[in-house]
Formats: structure tokens, sequence, C-alpha cells
């Protein structure tokens, strides 16, 4: 799909634009950028079908330039504007600390082209030398360097996973395979994808293997055979299709899901059993096959109950399974509430309506509202007026869509000293009040941590709000220690949010886990600003189930009644 393609060039646009002050366009750009980087299907086939123009943002002039990137690749209009300025301002803007205007400072002061050029200018203190920049940026720069090389050949778990279902909805439709499944650290659900792994069976491999390399995303064939092949897609992700017998796809599905910790267990185990596992299946020492068709013969075989894919990570699941104590994981189909999106009374883009639309259309029964409150002159966010105006309307709209729930709600924004500005009059009309920090993010370890744990002690506050404060790929997650603060937050009934945006995935799901042993509770919200991004929540529920968490740890598989008696204000 081109979609990541398109919407990195108008993004860049939308930079290139605010940089040369040009009023209103930019926003245009970036809410047709989102509208496309957030959709489920290729946008080669709207522009083909013509219906590129229903989607949020894409007017008459923006439809006919994504038409011309989806037919070459690029664009002339984008091409005149980064003559102006030649950077890789996608590049440079992905570190924390870089934005347009300091990429273009660093260009005109320092020569700085792309992230090459901003290492060494960082690492040899020339960044702190450019005026209206300092030290401070150059150590901040350093670290959202540091973040952006740990991930830069990953894509996002958002990104990676409507890709392969693509990809495999396409092989399917050709006739030629009877089954395609993803495998690898996708089917794990782990919050960045290396290259994308698909298995599957097929009667005419030879012709399967070759329908592969004819799919409309490959740009480049890397090996061709009758059982393996390997292509870059558009975008440069490496995909590879193996083909298996049937009587080997469990063993060759559990084998190249992995992890690699996790299989070196199962082998060892296998040994230690006298039996052989591989890819092709368990045996005895005699040759004799044992099991392999399907995953839970192969663990059945090895004295274990089935382990889901999002916990084999060597982190305890073998010993669990095999003392029958693995937890029965939340399932997506027990999630039907969000609990936190945005309408346009803040920054988001769809009204109230819309937002509720989007919604049912989603599945959604349940829906919390969490505009941002007013707490700085350059973000949109609500008065207390505003908000006393918005419950009404929530109030009202709830009457007009009886099979949706509409929670009234807000996300206030937590102050340095750890105080929560949702107004205190509004609290008891509030059915939700998700607080987050948005402002002073590089505190010390001990600030931040009482910081947070002052938050979560507000008996205004029912949820804390992405809490690590981390962007994948881009900005780390605060120094604090999460034990102080899963502690507390336990103590006071305070649940703590699973971020479902693909690039916070916050809380990571090594917290949600360490948090689990403290009692705490999670509210999964897909933070959601245009109507696309409620398709996310299945992101917060597989980062769940990677954490060990069950439907009784996460308020979203609750009933609206049992939901607000569960919450801190129940």
């Amino acid at each position: 799909m081109k979609n990541a393609l398109v919407a990195r060039i108008l993004d860049e646009i939308a930079d290139l634009l605010e940089l040369d002050e040009v009023p209103f366009k930019p926003r245009a750009y970036r809410r047709a950028a989102r509208a496309i980087e957030e959709l489920q299907t290729p946008i080669e086939d709207l522009v083909v079908e013509g219906h590129i123009r229903d989607l949020p943002g894409v007017g008459e002039a923006i439809a006919e330039k994504v038409a011309e990137i989806v037919r070459t690749g690029k664009l002339r209009y984008h091409e005149e504007l980064k003559a102006k300025l030649p950077v890789d301002l996608h590049a440079l803007t992905q570190v924390d600390g870089v934005g347009p205007r300091t990429a273009k400072l660093l260009y005109e002061a320092l020569g700085v082209r792309d992230l090459d050029d901003l290492a060494r200018a960082a690492a040899e203190g020339r960044i702190r030398t450019v005026k209206g920049l300092g030290e401070k940026v150059e150590e901040k720069i350093l670290r959202g360097l540091a973040e952006v090389r740990r991930t830069e050949r990953r894509i996002l778990l958002g990104r990676a996973l409507p890709l392969a279902r693509d990809l495999c909805g396409r092989l399917l439709a050709t006739g030629l395979f009877r089954r395609v499944e993803p495998a690898g650290s996708l089917r794990r659900g782990k919050e960045t994808v290396g290259d994308l792994d698909l298995l599957a069976i097929s009667d005419r491999p030879a012709e399967a293997a070759a329908a592969f390399c004819a799919l409309p995303a490959v740009v480049e064939v890397l090996a061709h055979g009758p059982k393996k092949a390997s292509v870059r897609l558009e975008g440069g992700v490496q995909c590879d299709l193996r083909l298996v017998p049937m009587a080997s796809f469990g063993a060759a599905l559990q084998y190249f899901t992995g992890s690699r910790e996790h299989n070196i267990r199962l082998r060892e185990r296998a040994a230690a059993r006298d039996l052989k596992l591989s890819e092709y299946g368990v045996f005895r020492a005699d040759g004799a096959a044992v099991a392999g068709e399907d995953e839970a013969g192969v663990y059945a075989a090895l004295g274990l109950a089935f382990i889901p894919p999002e916990l084999r990570e060597d982190r305890g699941e073998i010993a669990a399974a095999e003392a029958g104590n693995l937890p029965p994981l939340v399932e997506v189909a027990a999630v039907r509430s969000d609990l936190h999106v945005h309408t346009n009374a803040s920054d988001g883009e769809m009204s109230l309506d819309e937002v509720v639309h989007a919604a049912r259309s989603q599945g959604i029964t349940c829906l919390a509202i969490t505009d941002h409150l007013r707490f700085a002159a350059a973000i949109p966010g609500l008065s207390p007026d505003d908000l006393r105006r918005q419950i009404e309307e929530v109030r009202r709209l709830a009457e007009r869509f009886p099979g949706v729930t509409i929670l009234a709600g807000v996300e206030a924004n937590i102050a340095r000293d750890g105080t929560v500005d949702v107004p205190r009059d509004l609290v008891p009309e509030l059915d939700l009040v998700v607080a987050s920090v948005h402002s002073h993010l590089r505190l010390g370890r001990a600030e931040m941590t009482e910081r947070l744990a002052r938050a979560v002690e507000d008996e205004g506050v029912d949820v804390l709000g992405h809490p690590t404060g981390r962007l994948i790929g881009e900005r780390p997650p605060y120094e604090a220690d999460w034990d102080e603060v899963f502690r507390r937050a336990a103590k006071s009934g305070t649940a703590l949010e699973i971020n479902a945006q693909p690039q916070r995935l916050d809380l990571s799901s090594e917290l949600v886990r360490r948090a689990l042993g403290f009692g705490v509770k999670f509210a999964i919200g897909t933070d959601a600003h245009v109507a696309s991004q409620l398709g996310h929540l299945e992101l917060g529920i597989l980062t769940a189930r990677r954490g060990w968490a069950t439907a009784n740890d996460v308020l979203n598989t609750l009933s609206p009644a049992a939901l607000r008696a569960a919450l801190k204000r129940g």
C-alpha cells in the first residue's frame, strides 16, 4: 500500500508551508495525511474508484496531488517546496527536539541535511552554539537520536497489522492458497515489527509463490523459489512468504512466530523428553511424527497447555503452561468500550455526532468523550464553561443514540507539581476524568515520580493517561519509579491507561505486567482524533494481552453500569 508514502509527503508539505508562514493550508494537508495514514484499505483503490474525496480533509486540489503520488511515487509540488530547504525533513523531525523550524535553523547554521549530519553536529557539541538552541536542546536531540536509531528499521504495529492483513487477503483472493497467516513479531503483537513473515499452504506452491511476487505492493523481488519468496514492498518493508505442507503447518507457525528465546526453551524441553522439535514437527527418536499439523498439538506433545502468541517471550509462560496457570487473556471480542476520544471541541477532527456514528460503525457500544482542558494558549482545549456546555450536549446526545452509552469525560493536564486542573465544581457532573502529562517531560526521576503519584491520588482523577509519555521511535519514557506510581495508583483506586495510539502503546506490555502485580486496573483508550483511529482499540488489547491482563483487569470489558461503579468515584 502507498498509504504511508502519501501521508509522509502530505505531512512534509504541511511542514514546509508552515516554514513559509502560509496560513490555513498546513492544517488541511495534515488532516488529509492523518486520514490516509489511518486508512485500512490501499489508497490506490480509492484513487482508481474515484472515492479519494470521500476522506476527511481531501478536497479537489489535494485529491489531484494524491493521485499524482500514487501514479508516480512522488509529487512535483513537493519537490518544488523541498528545493527551498534541501533537507530530509521527515527523518529529522522524527527526532525529539527537532521540529521543522529547528531543522531549518540547523541547516542554515550548520548545514545539517540528514540524520548523519545531525548526529555529527550533536556529538561534536556544535548544536549548542546555534543561537536559540543551547546545551539542553543538544542533550534532548542526542536522546532523541538514540531512540530513532533504536527503531529506525522497524515499523509500528499499527502500520504492520493492516498491511499484513491486506497482503493475506489479496493472496487468498487468488484462489491459490488454502491458508495464509502472519507470523513473527507481528503475530506476537510487538509494538514494532521488522520484516513481515507470512506462512501459507498451497496445492500449487510454485504458482502461489509467483502470485505473491506479483502483488501490486511489491517493488523488488529479493528471492523466488517454490517454497519461499522474499520481496520488498513500497515503503521499504521486507516480506517473506513460506509455503509449507499441511502436516507441518502448526509446527512451522509456532517456529516462525517465535520468539527466539521461547523457541530455545521449547527445544530444550523436547530434548529432555527424547523428542526433536523443528519447524517440521515434533518427532520421536525413531523419526516417527508426534505432532505438527496444529500448534496446540505441538505444545501438548511437550506437556504444555497452548501458549497464546502474545506471551511467547520466555518470561515465565512455559512454567505457567506446565502448571496450568496461564491467565485467560482478555479477548478482543470482550472489549466494546473506548475510554479516551477527542472531538473538534479541542484538537480532534470530528464533531460529537460524527464521533458517535464512527464509534457505532466500529462496534463500540460505550464511548468516553475526553477533550482537553485549555492549559496552554497554543493548544486547543475547553474552558470550564465550554466543558459545562459539552456535558449537557453529551447528555442530550445520549438520548438520540440509545444503542451507545456516551460518557461525559475530560482529559485534564497534570501540572509540574502534580496538581490536576479539572474544575472541581464539575467533577461530580463528569463520568470520567483522565489526567495526563503534556509538559515538563524531562523532570528528574524523584520529581516525576512524585508528580505522577500525586496525580493518581487526586480524588477527582479516574485514569492516568498515557502514563510514561513515550512516543515509539521519537521520545523515550519519563524517568520515574514505576513501582511507586503503581503502588499508589492501586491504593487510591486510579486506573492506568493503555493508550492504543500506535506511536504510544503506553503503558508498554512490560509495565502492564508489573502494574498487575500491584492490583492496578487498566482503561484502554484510542486517544482518537479522527474517525479511523477508533480502529486502534485492538492494538491496546494486544498490548494488554502481552502484559498478561485478563478481562477482569480491563475496565473496558464491563457494562456501562459496572464501569461507572468500578471507577474511583463509583
